[in-house]
């Protein structure tokens, strides 16, 4: 780890040596924060912004790789097999306590047993811009933002007419190529595009036993289709339909340390809705509608290899939800606005399980009875003066159709001492329901609560002349009530969900950019969670350190930087600290291993011609080749090396 360190500190200082002036930002502007679009200095919420320049400097990377790199946010299993699962920690939470939008609206997975939604299903290729909303954030968002949100923006449509895609081909035969087109009209914008990626992938576990031998690749293959069109009949009306399709098949293996040869899912998810605007004086009326739905087929027949259990195992799992959503902002003033509106979700889902072998089980339940709703309304005031002060305050009610009914708030104070210097301070709270698998499925329980949280932040945010330099400096303290847990008695044999656990979590993070120069930029970030969970054991309340693979210590560093006017290189490097992940022994007992800490070194070339109208780049990823572990038994990428092209007529 101190030579991935050392390598990289000679190549920062290498490349921002030829640096000159500062890059102007010029006032950022972010839309999660507030639901509509407002200046970063007026706002005392927590927002970190991973801008359309980034992405396009991504190379091969995938949308997780991204966020865990450049978002402050650690993904785990970004860098083990391309097709294995994304577990997203947010400040440490756990994975279902992170809220997924796509354009501002909420996107969940009704047959999952957390319903949280899953980052492979989009491409990188449709992504404009990323902001991720740290903190509390239910008011604005409704379920599952207690750690946050990460808010994904797609691509807008242009003013004229064009064509671009890509290319790129490299380790572990991976191809990858998209093609996108679109332009305007009259009075519509349009736009379609296609990405296909197709990788043979890497072994994913670590098998050590005799099966060994006949270890394979597990490949990936994934298809993602984006459509959009933006209708204007006049200066105060936008309608936008749209249409996302994204199917995926994997080939997997059965868990730590124990490979499998013919074990494979099969996904696939359609969305589709419509966004709208309507000016209404000052104000503007936005009116959403989404439809999603996701389909996941696992079969493992046992041709190939046996498991031990099964000679055949199937299982079906079927989602859909609809999401409505209409709210206002309205500016009462120059310095005051206020937000309100009403939310409907409506989800459902199936499942149809069998196995065959040692000890046949089968399990089905439809949507006709696995299914529930909720509705909202909720509002939200921003007031900000010429002095500098800022005050947010919001709250929300939800009505759940199994559990009843719950209430929360937020109160985000800001304030600017002179022309650079923001001092902010949030108090917030959030919930999440129950998913559909936690009361209807076979272990389910219809007296479940939700889990409420409540989080407490404060800092200081520095921006320099013109925003050319920002750094902010964030500690948080985040409590979680009523956690659902999967219990077990040993007494009755029975298992079913409960609400019972306590979570504490609590942090320190730090964020900079700045420009280098006329044409560099530097992004840094760093961060410290811990946190442990107090639950009932044998009739006494214990507490113990509970964030598994989650790193208390972890940082990133990107700089690129733009030699005349075709040559652009940049560097990044992630590191994380050790961490813990469960195993069991010999006897089925639950042990803990630590997981080394490592760092990775990434490097990222790219040169323009034909008028910047086509580019060539080589992305070189884990250069040290480190030997690193994500998941306790499952491997991880080595030194992996991609090059293409990319073009826009």
């Amino acid at each position: 780890m101190k030579k991935v360190f050392f390598l990289a500190t000679t190549t920062l200082l290498s490349i921002s040596s030829f640096a000159q002036d500062s890059l102007k930002t010029l006032n950022e502007v972010v839309v999660t924060a507030n639901r509509f679009p407002n200046k970063s200095t007026q706002t005392g919420k927590v927002v970190t912004v991973i801008s359309r320049e980034q992405i396009a400097q991504a190379g091969s990377k995938d949308l997780s790789q991204v966020i865990t790199e450049l978002g402050g946010v650690y993904v785990n299993g970004s860098y083990s097999n391309p097709g294995k699962d994304r577990s997203v920690y947010l400040r440490g939470a756990k994975v279902d306590h992170t809220l997924i939008t796509i354009d501002g609206v909420p996107v969940y997975d009704p047959s999952g047993i957390g319903s949280n939604f899953d980052l492979r299903w989009l491409s990188i290729d449709n992504v404009e811009r990323i902001e991720i909303l740290k903190g509390s954030q239910s008011t604005l968002y409704g379920s599952d933002a207690i750690a946050g949100v990460i808010n994904i923006i797609t691509r807008n449509t242009i003013q004229h007419q064009s064509f671009n895609g890509g290319v790129h081909y490299g380790s572990y035969g991976t191809v990858h190529a998209n093609a996108g087109w679109g332009g305007h009209y009259k009075k519509t914008d349009y736009a379609i595009s296609y990405s296909w990626l197709r990788t043979k992938g890497i072994d994913e576990t670590t098998d050590t036993t005799e099966n060994a031998t006949f270890r394979d690749r597990d490949g990936y293959t994934q298809h993602n289709v984006y459509g959009r069109l933006t209708y204007r009949p006049s200066e105060k009306i936008t309608i936008s339909p749209f249409v996302r399709y994204a199917a995926f098949l994997q080939q997997y293996d059965q868990g730590s340390f124990i490979d499998e040869l013919d074990l494979t899912a099969n996904s696939k998810n359609f969305q589709t809705g419509i966004k709208s605007e309507l000016k209404i004086g000052k104000g503007s009326l936005m009116i959403n509608y989404n439809f999603n739905r996701i389909s996941r087929t696992y079969i493992d027949d046992s041709v190939k290899s046996r498991n031990g259990y099964d000679t055949y195992n199937k299982g079906n799992y079927m989602g859909a939800e609809h999401f409505a959503d209409a709210f206002m902002m309205y500016p009462v003033h120059q310095q005051f606005k206020i937000t309100g509106g009403a939310e409907f979700r409506s989800s459902s889902a199936s499942q149809e399980y069998v196995s065959i072998g040692l000890y046949p089980y089968e399990s089905r339940y439809g949507s006709d009875s696995v299914r529930q709703h909720q509705t909202s309304v909720y509002a939200s005031m921003l007031y900000n003066t010429s002095d500098g002060i800022n005050m947010e305050a919001g709250g929300r009610w939800n009505r759940h159709s199994v559990y009843g009914s719950n209430f929360v708030y937020n109160i985000n104070p800001s304030f600017r001492v002179g022309k650079h210097l923001k001092l902010f301070a949030n108090l917030s709270t959030a919930y999440k329901t129950p998913s559909l698998y936690q009361l209807y499925s076979e272990y389910g329980n219809k007296t479940l609560k939700p889990e409420i949280g409540m989080t407490l932040e404060g800092g200081l945010e520095w921006r320099g002349k013109d925003d050319a330099f920002m750094l902010r400096a964030t500690a948080f303290n985040r409590k979680v009530k009523d956690l659902i847990i999967f219990y077990y008695n040993p007494f009755t044999w029975s298992s079913n969900y409960i609400n019972q656990d306590r979570q504490h979590d609590y942090g320190a993070e730090l964020e900079m950019k700045t420009g280098i120069g006329k044409t560099g930029n530097l992004v840094f970030n760093m961060s410290y969670v811990d946190g442990k969970v107090s639950t009932l054991k044998d009739g006494k309340d214990t507490s113990y350190f509970n964030l598994i693979r989650r790193p208390k210590f972890s940082g990133g560093l990107s700089i690129s930087n733009q030699f005349g006017k075709n040559l652009l290189l940049s560097m990044s490097v992630q590191a994380l600290g050790e961490r813990t992940d469960l195993s069991f022994d010999a006897n089925f007992n639950q042990i803990e291993v630590k997981l080394k800490s490592y760092a990775l070194l990434n490097l990222y070339a790219e040169y323009s011609f034909s008028k910047k109208k086509i580019k060539a780049f080589a992305d070189i990823r884990n250069i040290t080749n480190t030997q690193y572990t994500e998941v306790y038994g499952f491997n991880t990428m080595g030194f992996n090396a991609y090059g293409g092209l990319r073009f826009a007529f």
